[in-house]
């Protein structure tokens, strides 16, 4: 197929302070300066000399609801098929636990040990048609943590530990902290208490009082008894599920505070829409840029930036309530969960956790069942449950989902540092690029277009790609070259990954 002109895409370098990558990018430079004189090329400019955010070797991560501990069985190392998948999307990852079933579960450190009463300041709410929060409540025993720790282990995985503030006492809480953070050891990244606390309004609490201040009220009287349990805590939040105004609110009071907690990131949640009826939950929209992202980031980095901590996404994917069948399944969400992970990566973000997990314990997040089964035509037995899962559980199968694929090719960018980039083109495209720790340059460019991309940079050769043989297929496919050969076109709907081939 000829080269359409007026789309293809000219790569310049500008200066770097690393001697090694002007090396790299001289010889190319020039050619392409040669180029861009003979035709009108859309351009793909990396700011080498700015470097950006250094991405956490740990920046992949998994999220799923803390009712998976009510299965001791789940989190352990005997279940294999479980650890090798974890093994193959990151080498060490962050397992997050926590979900809105986090809020519901208690605590039970012995056989003999009975369900706790609610607080008093519990004012349960139950939407129609959905199950009492208490009707889904669960236990989390010594065991179920133990068998984490080995999991964790096997995996070479760490973990955010979600605790219960919706239905919990401070006391409780402190109870679980102390084992958990014994038993997980060096494996415990840093505990949550509570999930999407921006929504205790329409669960938990008083809805004419609950706002940020009630919220950091409550939650500094746990985390001060967790932290007079384990002196060494250290803590995530807000875990907000759309709030992120509260985070000016947060940096400024926790800023103030003289022997405040151990804030270890800062943290929210993102699922680009939802739920599974809503007409704008379509693949089409779904590949076109958000500009919610970048807004949150700019909340968020400003309150870390104030608090000198972090920042997370700890829950988010492409659909919320359990994704949409033939939106969350299928290719077209691993272009997306490959662009917005390095999106993430690109805007200083500590790492992302998808969630996902089996089926019932999202549904019972959810009060129950699973919205999407109502858009399905066959059995939904035979689709991926939740539809979002990075891992599916189908028999006694764990299934690498679509969406998985994308954070697989994302966690190349792990260890490397982010540079700027402008790209100026008329199709639906992004490009990221970065220096890894050996200092070799890698580029990453995902074509969510219909139209090929054409690509003129030389020095590179091709190393991933990300295809499938259509949108909404099932089968992705994330492959190496079987020779050395540089990119002249990004095909549509595919994902390239580049390395420079110059020493």
């Amino acid at each position: 197929m000829p080269l359409l002109s007026h789309r293809r895409i000219l790569f310049s370098m500008t200066s770097m302070n690393r001697r090694r990558f002007l090396a790299v990018s001289a010889a190319a430079a020039a050619s392409l300066r040669a180029f861009a004189q003979t035709t009108k090329a859309s351009t793909l400019t990396i700011h080498a000399d700015k470097p950006g955010p250094t991405v956490p070797a740990n920046f992949i991560g998994l999220s799923y609801e803390t009712q998976q501990l009510s299965d001791p069985t789940f989190f352990s190392p005997r279940n294999t098929g479980l650890v090798e998948q974890f093994r193959a999307l990151a080498p060490n990852g962050v397992l997050r636990i926590g979900g809105n079933t986090s809020d519901v579960g208690w605590w039970k450190p012995t056989l003999a040990s009975k369900q706790p009463p609610l607080p008093a300041n519990v004012i349960l709410r139950t939407p129609p048609g959905e199950k009492s929060p208490m009707d889904l409540s669960y236990a989390v025993t010594p065991v179920a943590v133990t068998n984490l720790r080995a999991f964790l282990d096997a995996t070479g995985w760490t973990c955010l530990y979600g605790i219960n503030l919706g239905t919990n006492t401070p006391a409780r809480a402190a109870e679980e902290a102390t084992f958990v953070a014994k038993t997980l050891g060096t494996k415990l990244e840093y505990f949550q208490l509570g999930n999407e606390a921006d929504g205790f309004g329409s669960r938990f609490r008083d809805k004419a009082t609950w706002n940020v201040e009630a919220y950091l009220d409550e939650w500094l009287t746990a985390a001060k008894a967790v932290r007079a349990a384990v002196p060494h805590a250290r803590f995530g939040m807000p875990d907000v599920a759309s709030k992120t105004a509260w985070f000016p609110t947060i940096a400024d009071k926790l800023g103030a505070i003289s022997n405040s907690p151990d804030i270890a990131a800062l943290t929210h949640h993102y699922y680009f829409t939802g739920p599974p009826s809503n007409p704008k939950a379509t693949l089409d929209n779904l590949l076109q840029p958000n500009p919610r992202v970048e807004k949150d980031a700019e909340l968020v980095r400003a309150a870390a930036e104030k608090l000198h901590t972090k920042f997370r996404m700890t829950e988010g994917n492409t659909c919320y309530r359990g994704g949409k069948p033939g939106m969350s399944d299928v290719f077209g969400a691993a272009l997306w969960s490959a662009d917005y992970c390095l999106q993430l990566a690109s805007l200083g973000y500590a790492g992302v956790n998808l969630h996902g997990g089996d089926g019932q314990m999202v549904a019972n997040s959810l009060g129950g069942t699973l919205p999407g089964d109502a858009l399905v035509t066959d059995d939904p037995a035979t689709h991926p449950h939740p539809y979002y899962t990075p891992i599916a559980h189908i028999g006694s199968r764990y299934i690498a989902e679509p969406v998985s694929f994308g954070m697989k090719f994302a966690a190349n960018f792990a260890g490397a540092t982010m540079h700027p980039i402008d790209l100026a083109t008329t199709l639906n495209a992004t490009a990221y690029a970065a220096t890894l720790a050996s200092g070799q340059p890698i580029v990453a460019i995902i074509n969510k277009d219909s139209s090929p991309l054409p690509v003129d940079l030389s020095g590179y050769a091709l190393a991933l790609t990300l295809s499938a043989p259509s949108l909404t297929s099932t089968h992705v496919s994330l492959d190496e070259p079987s020779t050395n050969r540089e990119l002249s076109t990004v095909p549509p709907y595919t994902a390239v990954l580049l390395r420079s081939t110059r020493p």
